[in-house]
């Protein structure tokens, strides 16, 4: 049986591929394990520094399988397992340690609209699409696109793609801060990898403390997201890599984390 989820290491760099092409990488109770296991290894793993999320096929993801969504709607006791799956998948992408980069060809709707949002980084090809088509069939977001969608964007345009249903090209996906760097088609995955590549060949802890701050921070106001950084720094500032950094800094080379 196919995976619906390759896992794999180059270099420092763990990739999650989602491998179901001929379902357009639907999302499937196969495809979310494969995404939370994926993320078990990496985190156990000192060696990787990121985590870049990629799609076989010519979509990244339409959705959810809407097959599964049918048989398990029947009943509430097999929908939520389903449900808090999406969820659960999506919540380790923001919660990782680790920055996590997708790169998105084709399109990205609906749960894959979803997946992109919890992403740290997007890549996208200049054909790629997103949008938000559950309304379209009467759907509601179950993967955190209420939630996210307008934390990121702003709850204007957010409810206007969720109403809508339409999809947004990659230019206007980078004007709304969707995709973070527009690429040629023919260039994607060679800029992604490129991209964590380079976070790989930084520091693991100086990373995580970013990301944690700044996703820890916006749950909150302004002067707690402040003390929540003042409280944590000191600590941070203690730690062996910033040893390694200002050594180098101080003997003009670059800095070797382990």
């Amino acid at each position: 049986m196919t995976e619906a989820v390759l896992v794999s290491v180059d270099g420092g760099v763990g990739v999650l591929t989602l491998n179901r092409p001929d379902k357009f990488n639907c999302i499937s109770t196969g495809l979310l394990d494969g995404l939370i296991a994926g993320m078990d290894r990496f985190e156990a793993d000192p060696a990787v520094r990121a985590v870049l999320l990629n799609a076989n096929g010519r979509q990244f993801c339409t959705g959810a399988d809407l097959d599964e969504v049918l048989d398990r709607r029947k009943s509430a006791e097999t929908l939520t397992p389903f449900i808090g799956a999406i969820h659960e998948a999506t919540r380790r992408f923001e919660d990782s340690p680790l920055p996590v980069v997708a790169a998105v060809q084709g399109l990205a709707l609906a749960g894959g609209m979803e997946i992109v949002v919890a992403c740290d980084t997007v890549f996208a090809a200049e054909s790629a699409r997103i949008g938000c088509q559950h309304a379209r069939y009467g759907l509601p977001p179950g993967g955190g696109g209420t939630q996210r969608l307008a934390r990121l964007v702003g709850l204007r345009r957010a409810l206007d793609l969720m109403f809508t249903a339409r999809w947004l090209d990659s230019a206007e996906a980078e004007r709304w801060g969707l995709f973070n760097h527009v690429v040629p088609d023919a260039e994607l995955d060679e800029r992604a990898r490129a991209y964590c590549a380079d976070l790989a060949a930084k520091s693991r802890h100086g990373l995580a403390f970013m990301k944690g701050m700044a996703r820890r921070g916006l749950e909150g106001p302004l002067e707690v997201g402040l003390a929540l950084e003042r409280g944590a720094v000191v600590a941070a500032l203690q730690h062996s890599d910033v040893a390694e950094g200002l050594d180098a800094f101080q003997n003009r080379r670059e800095p070797v984390f382990p």
